[in-house]
């Protein structure tokens, strides 16, 4: 989108060097500046390179934001920076580690109780800035004496805070991701325990604290939020006075607004809405004892109609099984009903006729026991008698029609004598071979 004609850009870019560090400088030249490019600044003493963060009106709200006059002190940017001003700067970056193991060798000599984070050269090697962190006030002339000597330069220390050390270090924070003050944030505001108690976290240090070894700053992200969730919620400062005893406050849900609740020597909690706490601390204040701190429901939840269909829909179901069930059991009942009426005057005639025909004199009925009590001998390898029945008919005919073997005789066919195979059990000798003559 192209700019109106009357319209002039704001002439000031904002630059970010090592460790995140942003400054505003003025550019004079008019050059077409882009966000990312590096450029060659003007610094006390020399010049410096940095990369374009910031350009436009969000500069001028950038810099109402950290209060800075726009005046004649704001430097100027000399031009964009060439392959062969990258090449210095990447030369005099390389020497930046070596020179940071020296000084801290040279610091445990001296035995000074300070602790060196980084070192920043400038671009044109003229200055290298220290950066380093300590409790109390450090006494290091000899130490820039030495550090002077050792590498050539002009020295300058710069004390910086214990966040600002861990922003510059950077890392991973415990919700995963880089750290807040290496990132994006710039202003470092102080962070009390007061935070972590609105919002009901345990005050353990060791998950409170974040690298640096102070209080997260995202602590201070959410109190609003919760501050302004905790003004329907009552303070309670007694225990709420019951019939069944003194219910102490254990903890509070600040979104949900619930409040739970124990009584001395029983381990459970109960949950009480907010409002309800407040009809209890409005009676506990007129001197009346609630009977207890919930009053239940007595009607019934009412049951969802998807859930009563499907329910209803089980039951139809296990109705019909049942039903089928019933069925085959009255089937099977009536046929077996069915075939003991059958059965029953087929037995009884032989009974009634057997009742007939017992004698009815003593003598009659111990003949008949007798008779009973004896059973014929049965010779199984005794012939037939003569006067035994003949099988039917059919049985004769197929007797006559079979030839006899002495017919066959006359006719001069001998008799097929059919012998039994043994079965083949691999290669056998000529003589094993040979055919079988019987005797």
């Amino acid at each position: 989108m192209e700019l109106p004609t009357s319209f002039e850009e704001f002439d000031i870019v904002e630059v970010r060097f090592k460790g995140g560090r942003k400054e505003f400088y003025r550019n004079t030249n008019r050059l077409n500046l882009t966000t990312g490019d590096a450029v060659v600044v003007d610094v006390p003493n020399g010049h410096h390179i940095g990369h374009v963060s910031l350009k436009g009106e969000l500069v001028r709200l950038q810099m109402l934001k950290k209060k800075i006059d726009n005046n004649e002190e704001i430097r100027s940017i000399y031009r964009i920076a060439n392959e062969r001003d990258m090449e210095k700067f990447d030369e005099v970056r390389d020497m930046e580690g070596g020179t940071m193991y020296r000084s801290r060798e040279i610091i445990q000599q001296l035995n000074l109780k300070m602790k060196l984070s980084d070192v920043e050269y400038q671009a044109d090697k003229s200055k290298a800035t220290f950066y380093y962190s300590a409790d109390d006030r450090v006494d290091f002339r000899d130490l820039i004496k030495k550090l002077a000597e050792e590498f050539k330069v002009r020295i300058e220390m710069r004390q910086i805070s214990l966040r600002h050390e861990a922003g510059r270090l950077g890392g991973i924070g415990s919700c995963g991701r880089e750290l807040c003050c290496s990132t994006w944030l710039t202003d470092f505001k102080s962070v009390s325990t007061t935070a972590a108690r609105y919002q009901n976290l345990s005050l353990n240090p060791s998950k409170l604290s974040g690298q640096c070894g102070r209080l997260k700053c995202c602590l201070n992200y959410e109190l609003e939020t919760y501050m302004d969730a905790l003004k329907d919620i009552p303070t309670v400062n007694r225990p709420l006075q019951t019939q069944q005893g003194d219910a102490i406050l254990q903890k509070t849900d600040i979104f949900k607004k619930m409040m739970w609740f124990g009584y001395k020597g029983d381990n459970n909690w109960y949950p009480v809405p907010v409002l309800r706490v407040k009809e209890i601390l409005e009676q506990n204040a007129k001197g009346v004892a609630v009977e207890a701190l919930v009053i239940e429901a007595q009607a019934e939840p009412k049951q969802n109609e998807f859930v009563a269909q499907v329910e209803g829909n089980l039951e139809r179901l296990d109705d019909k099984f049942k039903s089928k069930k019933k069925k085959k059991k009255k089937k099977k009942k009536t046929d077996a009903e069915g075939t003991a009426a059958q059965q029953q005057p087929v037995e009884a005639q032989p009974k009634q006729q057997h009742a007939e025909a017992r004698p009815h004199s003593k003598e009659q009925e111990q003949q008949h026991k007798q008779r009973k009590s004896h059973k014929p001998f049965k010779n199984k390898n005794k012939a037939p008698r003569e006067d035994a029945p003949k099988a039917g008919a059919a049985q004769a005919g197929q007797q006559q029609a079979q030839p006899k073997p002495a017919a066959v005789a006359e006719a001069g066919q001998q008799p097929k004598k059919h012998k039994s195979r043994k079965p083949f059990r691999g290669n056998r000798s000529d003589q094993q071979n040979k055919p079988r003559t019987d005797a």
